[in-house]
């Protein structure tokens, strides 16, 4: 699991300095550092950022982030299904969640999700690993940036495409809950065709029921 944790850095110029794109972060460093006050899309910063150290601390967790001096302003997360999730239920090693990925308001535009992703696959670290994301529209920023969901949702394709996440198909509820909300997967050149179709009997559980 070493090349799994190897760290790679990258620099973008922003507005007041220079923005710092660095992963995998240790609990140590996360700790030294503080989130931006608009990270607030899935809790309030400071108990997000507890979230990202306890991430960190997993064997299989990863945070990627963008910071200014010690202010991170973007971060992507890395871990394994939540027990409760049924992504959970094949006891998987080779799955990984690509939990969630937000940047500050006042930051975005400058490329850093881009970033973020692309430094998370950098050098074939994840290319053992089956990664996917569940994208639910209600996580979804449509007041600041004034899209619809489905203009949203052609945006985090996109995004996601840039490492060579695609659309999968799924009977999963949640997601089938509502017609944007999508499943992106990525599978690793060095998955073996067993956890290929592990991944897909939890895709479609319904299938696979009868």
């Amino acid at each position: 699991m070493e090349h799994f944790k190897k760290q790679h850095s990258e620099v973008i110029d922003g507005a007041s300095g220079q923005i710092v794109v660095q992963g995998p972060l240790s609990p140590d460093q996360l700790k030294q550092m503080t989130l931006h006050a608009q990270l607030d899309a899935f809790r309030r910063p400071q108990e997000q950022h507890e979230a990202l150290v306890e991430i960190a601390e997993l064997p299989e967790g990863r945070i990627i982030a963008a910071f200014e001096g010690q202010v991170i302003v973007g971060y992507v997360t890395f871990h394994y299904p939540d027990e409760y999730e049924l992504w959970a239920e094949g006891n998987m090693e080779d799955l990984v969640e690509l939990g969630a990925i937000e940047v500050a308001n006042d930051y975005r535009g400058k490329g850093i999700s881009k970033k973020l992703l692309e430094l998370s696959f950098r050098g074939g670290q994840l290319d053992h690993v089956i990664v996917f994301t569940t994208e639910y529209y209600w996580h979804w920023d449509l007041e600041h940036t004034g899209l619809n969901v489905w203009d949203y949702r052609k945006m985090m394709e996109k995004l996601m495409k840039n490492v060579d996440m695609v659309w999968f198909a799924t009977d999963d509820p949640e997601i089938c809950s509502h017609p944007a909300n999508c499943l992106m997967v990525r599978v690793g050149r060095n998955v073996p065709q067993s956890s290929v179709e592990a991944f897909d009997r939890l895709r479609f559980r319904q299938r696979f029921m009868y």
